[in-house]
C-alpha cells in the first residue's frame, strides 16, 4: 500500500474527477486510517475498524469514478456491485456473500500481476527455451561431434532471430492441457455453482491434452502463462491475496437505497432481507471461499445511492450505523460541465481528439464550443432526467457523428469546433424537448 497523505489522495483524484470535495477528503480519510492502522501494535489493531462511507446523490456525479480511481491509486482489491442485484437467503438470484468471493478472485488477479513482473525475465527465459526446442528439435542422436556443433549453430541461428522478432509470424505445434467438465456441469451456468464446488471439480476433473498450432507470438503467450503457473507458489499467492482482501479491499455497494422496503408497495421481504444478510458482511464476518476463509472485519465499504424516494434513515438501523461517515455530492453545474470538459487527463474532448488524430484529423475546440456544450448538458439535465456528467457522452457523441463517419477521408485535415459548429448540430435535437429525451 502506497504511504500517501489524504492532501496526495484528494490532490491524484482531482486530476479525473470534478468537484466533489467533500466526497474526496472523506475517502482520502478513510484510506489514510487503513495506514494508520497498520502501523499500530497488534493488540490494539484489530481493535480498529474502518470507517465506512455512505455517498448521497444524483446519478452522474462521481461516486462510482471516486471509489475506482481509489482502488486504482492504493493498489487494493475492488468490487463495484449493485445492491438491487442481490436477494434475501433462500430466492433465486445472487447472494451477498458473493460479493467477498468476487473481492478475492480480484485480489488474487493483483497478486499474480505482482509476481508476473517479479518473474517476467526468468520467465522470458523459460519460455525461449521451449519456443527453441518447437523451432530445432535436438535430433533422436547426434553421429558425431561436427553434428552436434551443426547444431548448437542451428540453435544460436533461430535465438537470434526469436531475439529480433523474425518469426513471430511463423507457425507451431504446442500441447495444452484443457479442463473437461461433464455437459451436466455446463449445462447449469458456471456462475451458478457454488465457488468451492467449482474449485474442487477443477482439481478434481482430469485434463487432457490438445494440439494448436499457432503463431510464435501466440505461442508466446501461452508458454508464459504455463511457466508462470509452474514457478508461482499457489498457497503463498493465495494467503497474500486473501491477507489484501482483508485489509486493503473496497467494496462499493451502488444504489444502495433500492433495498429500502417501499411500504406503499406492501411489505417486501427481499429487500428488508437483502438488508438483513449485508449487515453481517458490513459488521464482520467470516466467509467461505475457493481460496479459503476470509474475514471481513477490516474491508471497507462505500456505499452510494440518489435517495430520491428515500432517506438514509429508512434503512434498517443496524445497517445506518455500520456508515458513520454520509457525504453528500452535489448536481453539477455549467461551470462543472465547463471543467469536465477540459480539466481532466482523460478528459472527453482529449478523448475524441486522441481517436481522431489516428485518422489523420486534427481536431480543435474553441473556449466558447465548450462553453455551449456545457451549457447544452446543463439545459436538458434540468429538462428531462438528471444524469450528471453521462449526459456529454450522449452529446459528444452526437455532436461529432458526422465528423467520426467521414474522418477516415479527411487525412490532413484540420477541424475547428467553435460555438456555431455545435448550435448547427445539437440546437434542433435540444430546442425538441421530446425528441432530445431520446437522443440526448
Amino acid at each position: 500500500m502506497q504511504n500517501l497523505t489524504p492532501r496526495q489522495i484528494v490532490a491524484h483524484l482531482d486530476r479525473y474527477i470534478i468537484g466533489q470535495e467533500a466526497a474526496k477528503r472523506a475517502v482520502a480519510v478513510a484510506v489514510r486510517n487503513r495506514w494508520r492502522r497498520q502501523q499500530l501494535p497488534e493488540d490494539i489493531r484489530q481493535e480498529v475498524a474502518p470507517k465506512n462511507i455512505l455517498m448521497i446523490g444524483p446519478t452522474g456525479v462521481g461516486k462510482t469514478e471516486i471509489a475506482r480511481r481509489l482502488a486504482r491509486l492504493t493498489g487494493a482489491p475492488f468490487v463495484k456491485v449493485e445492491a438491487t442485484k442481490f436477494t434475501e437467503v433462500g430466492y433465486y438470484g445472487r447472494d451477498v456473500e458473493s460479493i467477498i468471493r468476487e473481492l478475492v478472485d480480484n485480489a488474487i488477479a493483483l497478486v499474480r500481476d505482482q509476481e508476473r513482473k517479479r518473474l517476467q525475465e526468468q520467465v522470458n527465459r523459460r519460455v525461449e527455451e521451449r519456443l527453441l526446442e518447437l523451432l530445432c528439435p535436438e535430433p533422436p542422436y547426434l553421429e558425431d561431434d561436427e553434428a552436434q556443433a551443426r547444431h548448437q549453430r542451428n540453435l544460436q541461428r533461430f535465438q537470434q532471430m526469436l531475439q529480433q522478432g523474425a518469426l513471430e509470424d511463423r507457425k507451431v505445434e504446442i500441447t495444452v492441457q484443457q479442463k473437461e467438465f461433464p455437459m451436466m456441469v455446463t449445462g447449469l451456468g458456471m456462475e451458478q455453482l457454488d465457488t468451492d464446488l467449482l474449485g474442487m471439480l477443477e482439481k478434481l476433473l482430469p485434463s487432457r491434452s490438445v494440439k494448436r498450432e499457432v503463431t510464435i507470438r501466440e505461442a508466446r503467450k501461452i508458454l508464459f502463462e504455463e511457466e508462470l503457473d509452474r514457478l508461482i507458489n499457489k498457497e503463498e499467492l493465495q494467503h497474500r491475496a486473501i491477507e489484501l482482501a482483508e485489509n486493503l479491499g473496497i467494496v462499493f455497494l451502488d444504489e444502495i437505497d433500492k433495498i429500502v422496503a417501499s411500504e406503499s408497495r406492501g411489505p417486501d421481504v427481499s429487500r428488508q432481507g437483502v438488508q438483513r444478510d449485508l449487515l453481517p458482511i458490513v459488521e464482520g464476518t467470516t466467509v467461505s471461499t475457493r481460496y479459503g476463509y476470509v474475514r471481513t472485519d477490516h474491508i471497507l465499504f462505500i456505499a452510494a445511492g440518489a435517495f430520491h424516494n428515500a432517506s438514509p434513515s429508512d434503512l434498517m438501523p443496524e445497517l445506518q450505523g455500520r456508515f458513520p461517515i454520509r457525504v453528500e455530492l452535489k448536481d453539477l453545474t455549467r461551470e462543472d460541465f465547463v471543467r469536465i470538459l477540459t480539466e481532466p487527463q482523460s478528459s472527453l474532448t482529449r478523448q475524441y481528439q486522441a481517436l481522431l488524430a489516428t485518422e489523420g484529423v486534427q481536431v480543435e475546440f474553441t473556449q466558447d464550443a465548450i462553453e455551449e456544450l456545457a451549457d447544452y448538458a446543463y439545459r436538458v439535465n434540468q429538462r428531462t432526467q438528471n444524469i450528471g456528467a453521462r449526459r456529454l457522452y450522449t452529446i459528444m457523441e452526437r455532436l461529432l457523428e458526422e465528423l467520426s463517419f467521414e474522418a477516415s477521408e479527411m487525412s490532413g485535415a484540420v477541424v475547428k469546433i467553435n460555438a456555431a459548429y455545435v448550435r448547427q448540430r445539437l440546437d434542433e435535437v435540444a430546442q425538441d424537448e421530446d425528441l432530445s429525451k431520446f437522443i440526448l
